[in-house]
């Protein structure tokens, strides 16, 4: 009898000790549950304690990304700023290089020269502009009565040929007098005639460069150059990149009846800022290619153009009308006109680098 309570009293304090360890275990869990998602203190990382050491050594080095982040978008800003400036200086300094202002998309044109806007009125306000000198040359290059340059020392010619960076172009179409060029060449200026009827791309001849190439209004289209290796004529823009070439001192043209459009691209494109004297042979016996209008807003585009000239600080100083020529003025006689005439400008604020003030 005391056997048996003895086993029952055993059984009953190990199952006891059993409760008691699994009431333990319950506890234990539900502390530690309890302690791990406990909300954490605002400012405190939510790394375990095994990632605090890696925490604080990966924060300074984000920080200094950051600033290093910052630094370089503020250099790349002064950069970009210190670029247009620096952009704003050349130009100011060197107003002479070639396509620098943005290209204009048309001739502004200029008032009727009376309220019936006929065909006399403009022609008489026309041929009395091309025919009266606006300043003097004291010394004149060239063929009597033609071709002419300036060598006035107040002008900037004569001062570049002595620093020997004179620079001629000339265009034309089998030009026989090439005088003013072969005297221009022998002072010292670098000559340089352009004729698309040339056998050969370029040629050395009597002290002057020939080239296969002429000036037009527009550059031609890449397949054709693609297809014949070769353009015969571009924008005066195109062939001063090519040649590598910032101004030219004396630019002769004589482009049978092109000159309106070859003139208007030279003003659209801020192109003339690079040149000293223009020559030009103008054309009158008919509108020119590619120029519309009636006879009397055909001369209002003509002198409007030339104005631009004057515009650009260009003054005309010889002129020439050839007596062989027929009188006629877009297929009429106005005014006894003749049909061509040879003009000759100079940039009177042309000041191109190493030309003395």
């Amino acid at each position: 009898m005391d056997m048996g309570r003895e086993w029952l009293t055993r059984g009953l304090l190990l199952r006891l000790g059993v409760l008691l360890t699994a009431v333990c275990v319950c506890v234990h869990v539900f502390l530690e549950t309890s302690w791990r998602g406990a909300p954490v203190p605002l400012g405190r990382p939510t790394q375990s304690s095994g990632n605090r050491g890696q925490q604080s050594r990966t924060q300074p080095e984000a920080e200094e990304q950051d600033t290093n982040s910052k630094k370089s978008i503020s250099s790349d800003r002064t950069l970009k700023k210190d670029t247009r400036a620096r952009k704003r200086d050349e130009d100011r300094e060197d107003p002479f290089r070639p396509h620098r202002k943005t290209p204009r998309w048309h001739i502004d044109l200029k008032p009727w020269a009376g309220e019936s806007h006929s065909l006399e009125e403009e022609a008489k306000r026309f041929l009395d502009y091309i025919t009266t000198p606006q300043v003097s040359c004291a010394s004149l290059e060239g063929t009597p009565g033609a071709w002419a340059a300036c060598l006035d020392p107040k002008y900037s010619l004569t001062h570049r040929i002595q620093g020997q960076h004179c620079r001629v172009y000339s265009f034309g179409l089998g030009v026989d007098d090439r005088s003013l060029e072969r005297s221009l060449a022998r002072a010292g200026c670098e000559v340089h005639c352009f004729d698309p009827s040339l056998k050969q791309p370029h040629l050395q001849q009597e002290e002057m460069w020939l080239h296969r190439l002429s000036v037009d209004w527009r550059d031609p289209n890449p397949a054709i150059v693609a297809k014949r290796q070769y353009a015969n004529t571009k924008k005066l823009a195109t062939i001063l990149n090519d040649f590598g070439h910032r101004e030219v001192d004396v630019l002769k043209a004589d482009m049978e009846s092109a000159e309106w459009k070859i003139l208007e691209n030279l003003v659209l494109e801020g192109v003339l800022e690079s040149v000293g004297q223009l020559l030009l042979e103008l054309h009158l016996h008919w509108a020119g290619f590619e120029v519309g209008g009636d006879d009397a807003s055909v001369v209002r585009y003509w002198f409007s153009l030339l104005k631009e000239l004057e515009h650009a600080d260009f003054r005309l100083f010889h002129v020439n009308s050839d007596p062989a020529k027929p009188h006629v003025f877009l297929h009429k006689n106005v005014l006894n006109a003749s049909s061509a005439y040879t003009l000759s400008w100079v940039n009177t604020g042309w000041k191109p680098p190493g030309t003395p003030d």
